[in-house]
């Protein structure tokens, strides 16, 4: 048997088309308001009809009696006419009633509801086709959509659920609303299946940066860089950034980056040279963005290095090393041996030479961050018959026990529950010939970390004379006895 509807050759047993989705009905089956509305027209026509049997029969008696044959033909005339006319009016009641039906078995409410009457029956496949023959002539209402595409899922076919979403997607005409459900129910359904890459390329081919910035964390679009490619005269701070949470791997030497890269974790700065930084981001779910590559050419004025006034050298006597400095650099400065950096010590003023064999290394560091090159000295004092270090340390406490500071070598005091000790730290020359060792004092709150105090204490490198270092009223060095 073909479909009266389209011509397709329906399967024995089937009465849903599957090509146009019509319902093949045997025996036409109105609605219950359409089929009443016939009857009640049979009804009146039939009444109608009796009645008019009834006038004909008393014509025919009025007409035995007068036995007038003109009143005859009259008769017999209006009842043809009135015949025609009724079957006419009953004629055009029923093909009203036709199309009527006609018409609504073809509206989107009806074949919804027939889709959802086979959904309840799990009949997926007749109600799929009721959708889509609804589709066919409404191709801008969304919930046949939607409706079909969760009847797929309710199947677990996901690729004709996602297949039917993305007539919303790629269509036109639908409100915005529908449009982010639809990528809604896309990403739910791929997310399911683990298929995050799918998404990502599903979203950065998105136009609507609204649902974009609703699924970021699904997306790994390219690193950003705080700084366009190109020459700088400074040291800049370039910093990379992601569109979500994840990880960004970067190269500086132009190579490609993998995942064994280097990890951002801070901005990098950016010296003198030329630099290529590569770098890529992954996500949260492993997607991997595309790597990004800029190049960077800074062109930075080098800093002279720092010129020390004292050469290296042994000395038998105390000295003060000074150092002359840059306009527009700092001097930092070390004496274990490391280069130094901004971390390092800052150089304030001369520095006392220490006793025994040192190694300085001075460096310029300019505003820009551009280091110099290293000055080394090593200096190597050895003082003559000078007493020991840890004599005049004995010394200095002996000296602030009699005071009544100290109340025994252990170092307590009346002042505090703590202890206090005393560490040799420099030589130091005050005037014109006294030399003094420096040592400063440190406190021990009872938990064996020393903090530093601001006394310091001198001890006569000679004598064994213990002083206290203070300032006269221009700024200098002196001794205060105590």
């Amino acid at each position: 048997m073909k479909c009266p509807h389209c011509g397709n050759e329906l399967k024995e047993g089937h009465l849903i088309c599957e090509k146009c989705g019509e319902e093949i009905r045997i025996v036409p089956d109105f609605e219950p308001e359409i089929e009443n509305s016939i009857t009640e027209t049979l009804s009146t026509l039939a009444a109608l009809q009796e009645g008019e049997d009834g006038q004909e029969q008393q014509a025919d008696e009025m007409i035995e009696e007068e036995s007038e044959p003109e009143t005859d033909e009259i008769a017999a005339d209006g009842r043809k006419i009135w015949i025609m006319a009724s079957l006419i009016l009953l004629f055009v009641v029923a093909l009203i009633s036709c199309g009527a039906y006609a018409y609504h078995i073809r509206t989107v409410e009806y074949q919804i509801s027939k889709a959802k009457e086979y959904a309840a029956k799990q009949s997926y496949k007749e109600a799929i086709a009721c959708l889509e023959a609804a589709y066919e002539k409404h191709p801008d209402v969304a919930q046949l959509l939607f409706l079909e595409a969760d009847y797929y899922y309710l199947q677990q076919d996901n690729d004709s659920a996602i297949r039917v979403l993305y007539r919303i997607i790629e269509g036109e005409g639908f409100l915005y609303e529908d449009l982010e459900a639809a990528y809604n129910k896309v990403i739910t359904i791929l997310a399911n299946q683990g298929l995050y890459g799918q998404i990502n390329e599903l979203l950065r081919n998105c136009p609507e940066s609204g649902i974009v910035s609703m699924f970021q964390s699904y997306l790994a679009m390219e690193p950003e860089f705080s700084y366009v490619e190109g020459s700088y005269a400074e040291v800049i701070p370039l910093k990379l950034s992601s569109n979500t949470a994840g990880t960004i791997y970067y190269t500086m030497d132009g190579s490609m980056p993998t995942k064994n890269s280097m990890i951002y974790t801070a901005p990098l700065f950016l010296e003198t040279g030329e630099y290529t930084v590569s770098a890529f981001f992954v996500n949260d779910y492993g997607i991997e963005s595309e790597v990004v590559s800029k190049t960077y050419i800074i062109n930075l004025a080098v800093p002279n290095a720092p010129e020390v006034e004292l050469y290296s050298g042994e000395y038998t006597e105390p000295m003060m090393i000074s150092v002359e400095g840059l306009e527009g650099c700092r001097i930092f400065y070390t004496t274990d041996g490391s280069d130094p950096t901004e971390d390092s010590v800052p150089y304030t003023g001369p520095i006392p030479m220490p006793l025994g064999k040192t190694l300085f290394k001075f460096v310029n560091i300019s505003e820009e961050g551009v280091s110099s090159e290293v000055t080394l000295r090593t200096y190597t004092l050895s003082l003559r018959d000078a007493i020991t270090t840890s004599h005049a340390v004995s010394r200095l406490v002996n000296r602030l026990i009699e005071t009544g500071y100290l109340e025994d070598a252990q170092g307590h005091n009346k002042r505090q529950s703590g202890t206090l000790s005393y560490q040799f730290s420099s030589v130091l020359r005050i005037g014109e010939m006294d030399d003094y060792y420096t040592i400063y004092e440190y406190y021990d709150d009872g938990t064996g970390i020393l903090s530093r105090t601001d006394k310091v204490f001198l001890v006569q490198i000679y004598t064994g004379d213990s002083a206290q270092l203070g300032y006269d009223e221009n700024g200098e060095f002196m001794a205060v006895s105590i």
